[in-house]
């Protein structure tokens, strides 16, 4: 690690530069700059240029964009034959930004028994005010009523930046995923982000890319026609009330 130089951003200054991509350290991979804050500000030109956040909470902030990057085409989620019939079994439901809360909050919970704690109160707060402002986006797996898995991230671009799963039943993050996926394909976007490659991604179909052909995908406009916050679903995706949590059962009756 000798040699090992990272740029600080000065955390009273949220519109701040971060610096080019390009200068990220190639070990650790992607690892571009400590400081500065998680402000909306900071956040979203932190993403306009492929770069996150992740860090221990006792810790300087650390941001990275790694190279390569380990993405899903939209269109190129892999599905099994035992996958596929989990799909089409019509005991479970999705929906989309119903529960942005309780998702990170179950991802935090999961990272904090598995992976330590990264996923903390400071993070938890920054993705929720993004929720609320319209950039981050969650996908909700409901059995019985019950949330049993879900995915979050923000979107900017043509990219959805995955940011953490969780799943209580089996395949239940790999159904939000898949859903999402083709939501996503549905409305023009690219690359749903997994950031870092695991046997796990690629066993799904997840790729890795040149950060710059990554960053040319964030730089194109968002699709023409962009989906209305909260976002929900388009495509034709399980929506039986059977499954659904008792308020969006409700508000589905009243809708029919």
């Amino acid at each position: 690690m000798s040699g090992l130089r990272l740029y600080w951003l000065d955390p009273n200054q949220p519109d701040g530069a971060f610096p080019d991509p390009e200068l990220a350290l190639e070990e650790p991979n992607g690892l571009l700059a400590m400081g500065g804050d998680l402000s909306p500000q900071r956040l979203l030109r932190a993403y306009s240029l492929g770069i996150f956040p992740w860090y221990n909470p006792d810790e300087s902030i650390l941001w990275w964009s790694p190279d390569p990057r380990t993405v899903f085409p939209t269109d190129g989620v892999r599905v099994s034959r035992r996958f596929q019939r989990t799909l089409a079994r019509p005991d479970y439901a999705v929906s989309l930004d119903h529960a942005f809360c309780r998702v990170i909050q179950q991802c935090a919970a999961l990272r904090a028994h598995r992976e330590g704690t990264w996923l903390g109160p400071e993070m938890r707060a920054a993705y929720i005010r993004l929720h609320e402002l319209g950039h981050a986006h969650s996908v909700e797996v409901w059995r019985e009523g019950e949330l049993i898995g879900g995915l979050y991230g923000v979107a900017r671009g043509r990219v959805f930046f995955g940011e953490s799963m969780f799943s209580t039943a089996t395949d239940a993050s790999k159904i939000a995923l898949t859903w999402l996926a083709r939501q996503l394909h549905a409305w023009g976007y690219r690359y749903l982000d997994g950031q870092v490659g695991s046997p796990h991604l690629y066993r799904m179909g997840a790729i890795d890319i040149p950060r710059a052909h990554f960053l040319d995908a964030i730089r194109q406009p968002e699709p023409a026609a962009p989906p209305e916050w909260p976002w929900h679903f388009t495509i034709d995706a399980p929506r039986d009330p059977a499954h659904l949590e008792k308020n969006q059962r409700t508000n589905t009756s009243r809708t029919n």
